[in-house]
């Protein structure tokens, strides 16, 4: 039997989630693409503008998925499943890349769908930043990107058994070095200063400022991202069959099924 979307995505929420992805999209690459006398050709402009702007695009797509279309059961799921990726989260931290939460994400998303998926990221990284004491203008971007980590693993294709297991893993790897780009890309403008070969330079051309942010992300983040790989690949290996089964078990019981 096949679970259903636990929270429904009509053509309008759709609508929403795309333009949500694109002025997220914008968000994250703005420095790669900034030319000589923009608006945003000056490293404190651009994180400005975004960090004022995501937030609220994050309360319209959630405000929008959740306006009556998602039940008390789907809502109570919700809450367990970013209570448990809540607490995961301060077991690492964050140190050497050690992120349990996108396992969660990732499980979360694939079993109860995309819209699902998009309000865990969201719940689970502003609701453990506020137990972890992780607020900052950088909570906006990592919320709206795990919220596509768990969207996406709702829109892989379906399979059974251990070949979904190598499809949710593979996705890990994709997703765990995404977000950690992307999150890097976005403030790394303000991370360095002037003068060094991975600093950023206002106005340069495309081609100079992603050798730049190439040189930067390898030597300060490729360890980070690897490992959170890694880590997360392990727990899907290992524990993802028995979660998806507890998971699907529950979403059977709630009610949403075909």
């Amino acid at each position: 039997m096949r679970t259903k979307a636990a929270v429904p995505i009509r053509l309008r929420s759709t609508l929403v989630l795309v333009l949500a992805a694109l002025i997220g999209f914008l968000a994250f690459v703005w420095p790669l693409f900034v030319t000589p006398g923009a608006a945003l050709d000056n490293a404190s402009q651009g994180p400005l503008v975004f960090a004022l702007l995501l937030p609220v695009v994050i309360v319209i797509v959630i405000t929008e998925l959740t306006s009556g279309s998602i039940s008390p059961k789907a809502l109570a799921m919700l809450g367990v499943v970013s209570a448990l990726g809540t607490l995961t989260r301060p077991l690492g931290a964050g140190t050497a890349g050690i992120e349990l939460v996108f396992f969660l994400l990732i499980i979360g998303g694939r079993v109860f769908g995309p819209g699902f998926g998009f309000l865990l990221g969201n719940t689970t990284l502003l609701v453990s930043a506020l137990v972890t004491g992780g607020v900052g203008p950088w909570l906006p971007y990592q919320m709206l990107a795990a919220g596509f980590v768990g969207l996406g693993a709702a829109l892989l294709p379906t399979l059974d058994g251990w070949r979904e297991i190598a499809l949710l893993c593979l996705w890990c790897i994709i997703s765990a070095f995404a977000y950690g780009w992307l999150l890097d890309l976005a403030f790394w403008p303000f991370a360095l200063g002037t003068g060094t070969d991975a600093s950023y330079l206002a106005g340069a051309s495309l081609q100079e400022n992603l050798r730049r942010f190439v040189v930067f992300n390898v030597a300060t983040s490729m360890g980070w991202n690897l490992m959170r790989a890694i880590v997360n690949v392990i727990a899907i290996a290992l524990i993802g069959p028995a979660m998806l089964r507890i998971l699907r078990r529950a979403s059977r019981r709630a009610h949403f099924v075909d």
